[in-house]
């Protein structure tokens, strides 16, 4: 009995320790081992700015010239003012638009180069004085009196950030400094329409986040046309050459590059990088088949026959495949001698000048009819030069059309200064920059949101630091962007914009969060049971016995005791 009771005591204390090391070890490391690893995100910061709140600051500077103001007005400037105007896009949106406006009088350096033949001359005099911070406006108040402008026209915008305001005479207008100032502000508010943000705009490049009120439609129009904010674009110039028997096609496309297309990306390079890149493509035809008009003895292709164009086109073009940028394709099209000349109709049946069409975030083509070269007398193949100034004329405003640079009407007495050899004007910069910068806020706040969002409700998902930091970055450039725009620092806004898209783009495609490499918890359980049943019946059975005796010798006490 003694042997039997200290096997059945060894038996027991056997069992508790395989379950105390089961317990206190086993379960813990493998809870440990086995559990998924998630770093630390800024949640709360994530939250709020998911709703959206952005201010938008500009400094206008309005310079009055000699003959504008009353000497009793001249004693009351310099004068600052602030306006702000705020608009609720959607219950997570607002917009709120802020500017600084400084009123002083001209210099005697200012007056003299407002003393210029034209206004032209003028507008660069001006700039060669001082030259006005990115985001920020100078509009130069000038008397009725001056010559600048013609009888038509009130206000001149030049190339760079500045503008001429014509105003009558002091008398007339205003006896005291706030009856001008009046007097000026719906001028004053169609310059900054103009030349700085506008709230079209603004909503526009919000597109992606908010949806589309009816009123702007033709701004979200714009924005559908124009490749969405990229850091890097591929520009691609194709010259199609369908019957290579014909002609032998010679176009200085490397020239022509750098004498009208280049300036224009330099001008952009705080917006985006740009690579170039050019291809000659030899039996290359349209999707469809031109229909002959007798009328005009050529052949012509409807607006309705466009879209059919380009698919077959883009089988031959080829892709950057080491890129992940947005390409911007741009086809030279030279029929064959039978089916020349080819023109391009629009939906009125009537010629399009410029004999080219573009389609929205893709590109552009122009048909070039060489049927001039093609004489009683002429040899096939016939040597044709490209007239490049031509060709480049029509795609660099295809080129500013795809990038987002509006050309919208100016008011009724307004003339705007044709924008140079650069192909983009200063203000024309700072707008497009306007635009952008809160495109790419916008787009990080929601790829950020989402991915929060789905790290949330799927907890199997590993978080890495990796994805942690690019997280943690894109929140904090983020809030910086988001600063800088309050404070109209635009170059700074747009730079912390770029980062954070970035940053935000490399964290929600990273391959680390693929949910199919984690196994769910039904998979678990049926990888798990079949390891830890065969161990775990034992020792529960062998806890049981051990209770159910436990309590036997209790109730066996009881009774002797009773």
């Amino acid at each position: 009995m003694a042997t039997t009771e200290v096997e059945r005591r060894r038996g027991q204390l056997a069992a508790l320790a395989i379950a105390a090391v089961v317990i206190i070890v086993g379960v813990p490391l493998w809870w440990r081992t086995t559990e998924t690893y998630r770093a630390w995100l800024p949640v709360s910061q994530i939250n709020e700015l998911a709703k959206l709140q952005l201010q938008l600051s500009a400094d206008v500077e309005v310079v009055f010239a000699r003959g504008t103001l009353t000497p009793e007005q001249q004693k009351k400037v310099p004068l600052t003012q602030t306006q702000d105007e705020e608009h609720r896009v959607d219950e997570d949106t607002a917009l709120r638009y802020r500017y600084e406006t400084r009123y002083r009088t001209a210099t005697i350096m200012e007056e003299d180069a407002l003393n210029q033949p034209t206004a032209a001359e003028a507008d660069l005099s001006l700039h060669t004085l001082s030259e006005s911070p990115c985001g920020s406006l100078v509009v130069y108040v000038i008397p009725e009196s001056s010559s600048l402008l013609r009888q038509d026209v009130d206000v001149y915008i030049g190339q760079r950030r500045t503008a001429l305001l014509r105003i009558g005479s002091p008398m007339r207008v205003g006896r005291t400094l706030e009856q001008l100032l009046a007097h000026m502000e719906p001028r004053m508010k169609q310059v900054l329409q103009v030349m700085s943000f506008s709230n079209t705009d603004i909503t526009a490049a919000l597109s992606d986040r908010v949806r589309v009120s009816p009123g702007n439609k033709g701004s979200i129009a714009d924005s559908m046309r124009a490749f969405k904010s990229s850091p890097g674009y591929e520009i691609t110039f194709s010259l199609l050459n369908p019957d290579p028997k014909s002609h032998r096609l010679h176009w200085d496309i490397e020239g022509a590059v750098q004498t009208y297309i280049q300036p224009l990306l330099t001008k952009l390079a705080p917006v985006a990088n740009f690579s170039i890149d050019s291809q000659t493509l030899y039996y290359a035809v349209l999707g469809v088949n031109p229909r002959f008009d007798s009328s005009r003895s050529a052949y012509t292709l409807n607006a309705d026959s466009l879209a059919h164009v380009i698919n077959p086109v883009e089988a031959r073009l080829g892709s950057n495949a080491a890129s992940s940028n947005p390409v911007l394709n741009f086809l030279l099209y030279v029929p064959d001698a039978h089916h020349s000349p080819l023109y391009i109709n629009d939906r009125k049946k009537q010629e399009v000048p410029s004999n080219a069409f573009h389609s929205p975030r893709w590109g552009g083509i122009m048909v070039y009819n060489v049927n001039a070269f093609y004489g009683l007398d002429a040899v096939f193949p016939v040597d044709i030069n490209i007239n490049m100034a031509k060709v480049m004329g029509v795609f660099l405003a295809q080129l500013r059309l795809l990038l987002g640079v509006q050309s919208s009407t100016p008011p009724p007495g307004f003339q705007v200064a044709a924008c140079g050899s650069a192909g983009l004007a200063d203000w024309e910069l700072d707008r497009l920059m306007w635009s952008r910068s809160v495109e790419n806020v916008a787009t990080a706040t929601t790829t950020i949101t989402s991915l929060a969002q789905l790290l949330d409700q799927i907890g199997n998902i590993v978080i890495n630091d990796n994805i942690a930091q690019q997280v943690s970055s894109a929140v904090t450039s983020l809030q910086l962007a988001v600063a800088e725009l309050e404070a109209g620092n635009l170059g700074f806004a747009l730079q912390y914009s770029k980062e954070a898209i970035l940053a935000s783009e490399r964290a929600f495609f990273d391959p680390s969060l693929l949910h199919l490499l984690y196994f769910p918890d039904d998979q678990k359980f049926a990888i798990y049971i079949p390891l830890f049943l065969p161990m775990c019946v034992p020792i529960l059975l062998s806890l049981l016995k051990i209770v159910s005796e436990a309590r036997q010798k209790r109730r066996e006490k009881q009774a002797k005791k009773d």
